[in-house]
């Protein structure tokens, strides 16, 4: 199995970063047939994910989000691929322009915080809204 990790800092603040993540899950059920669901916390939320060969979450804090995900062994062989649309599609919701966006990665470069990929990752999806879990 291949994992992806992502660590993406922003200063959205709970909710608008709640937002962004159902929007996201939203996308990752229309366009990879993932099965979303949102737990809701009073300080953060966890948006669970899974699909045939992927199952992971993205957990949600007002100044963070961070992205686990386990890819079965046929779409391992697809980890990078997977992992540069994941964080291409999470940066387009965070807006950040492409300089930002090489100026963000530079810094966590530098700080050890960048987006990593381990030999353990998948994500999933489903075509309905996700659900929501209190």
């Amino acid at each position: 199995m291949s994992e992806i990790r992502i660590h993406r800092e922003h200063d959205l603040g709970l909710a608008k970063a709640r937002e962004i993540a159902w929007r996201w899950a939203e996308e990752a059920e229309q366009k990879f047939g993932m099965a979303c669901t949102v737990i809701e916390g009073e300080f953060g939320d966890t948006v669970e994910f899974t699909r045939s060969g992927v199952h992971g979450q993205l957990i949600v804090a007002p100044d963070h989000f961070d992205l686990q995900a386990k890819l079965g062994f046929l779409l391992g062989a697809f980890s990078k691929t997977i992992e540069t649309q994941i964080l291409k599609n999470l940066d387009d919701l965070l807006g950040r322009g492409e300089a930002e966006k090489h100026a963000a990665d530079a810094a966590a470069a530098r700080k050890g915080n960048t987006a990593t990929k381990s030999n353990n990752s998948k994500v999933a999806a489903k075509k309905s809204a996700p659900r929501r879990k209190a």
